[in-house]
């Protein structure tokens, strides 16, 4: 068994793909950062394409240079970003696991989480894209190789054709024969949420939020999935009531009812309802997530791979969730990176359920500002073959007129 399985790896190492990537690695000048350059846009309104993060580019003295991404708190992150730049220039961007654990020690000493934990995730992404880009290697292929050809996808229903509150069944028929896409998320509750103070729930507020949801499995049977979304809205009686009335509907998931930090007060949902909980994109670090795996409260473990600590610590996320036997369900409802970098990893990881997807960034934001933007097609997504993320963005995209731009380095 011991030789078979030494057969087995040394077979693996070399592979001609791993061997191509050896040889390419082996044979690279040496690397070290000399600029970096942050680019967002003080209101969403400012340009014709939504714009919400904050971009960020990595630049090597050689020439070579990666994208990274966060938001939505942009001056803030753009500032953290640089408050750190003076610990990145002259390293090699390469040593990306010992970067990143530099990088959490200094943020923890200022309180770990917020901006700091979102500059170290647009850090990671930038990394991560020259990682693949000096490697002519698309970076699914730097993590695990293609384990999902084909990624599935919901669609989460930003403001765009029609009103999820009072039309869902019309988005759902549109993603249908558009795109194939057969999951759609909701967030009828948040209305009595905002209301109510988020104290309390009352019954007639329950039979209102119900109404899309009632429309959606009335149209569409069991031929759909829903997936409910709360804001992390609600307290643990008032999330108790809400999961019992949706019962009946099948939901495929109730999302962030709770605020995050209290895994006991998740268990104690998780057994009071039949319906799975998900949890949660607002949580950072693989910490966190130890913490919320532990209490056995969510059945989809959700990351936003801006957010949690980049590329490098969502993988050990995903990791840890599939020691439990959990899939994965990663949050992109943000910038074009996210998704790309997401659909990388979703890719590669083999603990996938679904993947978020945004009718509006696909149809009308992304056109406007990237040059290859990909779209969903039979329900799916697939990763892009070109090198790191292979996200390429447009000049007058990058260098647009009303973008607050800021210079770290040379």
């Amino acid at each position: 068994m011991a030789l078979n399985r030494r057969f087995f790896l040394a077979g693996l190492l070399a592979s001609p793909l791993a061997a191509a990537y050896q040889k390419a690695a082996q044979s690279a000048a040496p690397m070290r950062i000399r600029r970096i350059e942050t680019v967002y846009w003080k209101s969403r309104q400012d340009a014709p394409f939504w714009p919400h993060w904050t971009w960020l580019k990595i630049e090597t003295e050689s020439g070579e240079s990666g994208i990274g991404e966060t938001y939505p708190r942009n001056s803030n992150e753009a500032a953290a970003i640089h408050g750190v730049a003076s610990q990145l220039m002259g390293r090699d961007p390469r040593d990306i696991e010992s970067i990143w654990a530099d990088l959490y020690r200094s943020f923890d000493y200022q309180v770990t989480g917020g901006a700091e934990m979102r500059a170290m995730s647009a850090i990671d992404l930038a990394l991560w894209d020259l990682l693949g880009k000096s490697l002519n290697a698309p970076v699914y292929r730097l993590i695990g190789g293609k384990t999902n050809p084909r990624v599935r996808l919901y669609n989460t229903c930003f403001p765009y054709k029609y009103d999820f509150l009072r039309e869902p069944e019309k988005i759902m028929r549109e993603l249908i024969d558009t795109r194939g896409i057969r999951a759609i998320k909701i967030w009828p509750f948040d209305g009595a949420a905002e209301r109510n103070g988020h104290q309390y729930i009352t019954q007639q507020d329950i039979d209102q939020a119900l109404a899309p949801v009632r429309k959606l499995r009335d149209t569409f049977g069991n031929e759909i999935e829903i997936a409910m979304e709360f804001h992390s809205n609600w307290n643990l009686p008032a999330a108790v009531r809400i999961a019992r009335a949706l019962e009946p509907y099948r939901p495929m998931w109730l999302e962030d009812m709770l605020l995050p930090g209290n895994p006991n007060q998740y268990r104690e949902l998780a057994l009071a309802t039949s319906l799975p909980l998900t949890i949660s994109e607002r949580m950072a670090g693989k910490m966190q997530f130890e913490q919320l795996l532990a209490a056995r409260a969510a059945k989809f473990v959700m990351f936003d791979v801006t957010w949690c600590g980049g590329l490098t610590e969502a993988r050990k996320i995903a990791t840890m969730a599939d020691a439990y036997q959990l899939p994965v369900v990663p949050h992109t409802a943000g910038g074009p990176l996210l998704f790309y970098a997401s659909t990388h990893l979703t890719t590669a990881s083999p603990n996938v359920w679904i993947q978020e997807s945004c009718q509006r960034f696909y149809e009308r934001d992304w056109p406007a500002m990237l040059e290859n933007p990909i779209v969903p097609r039979d329900g799916f997504i697939q990763v892009p073959e070109e090198p790191g993320f292979g996200m390429k963005i447009k000049p007058e995209a990058w260098n647009h007129p009303a973008a607050v731009r800021q210079v770290s380095g040379r």
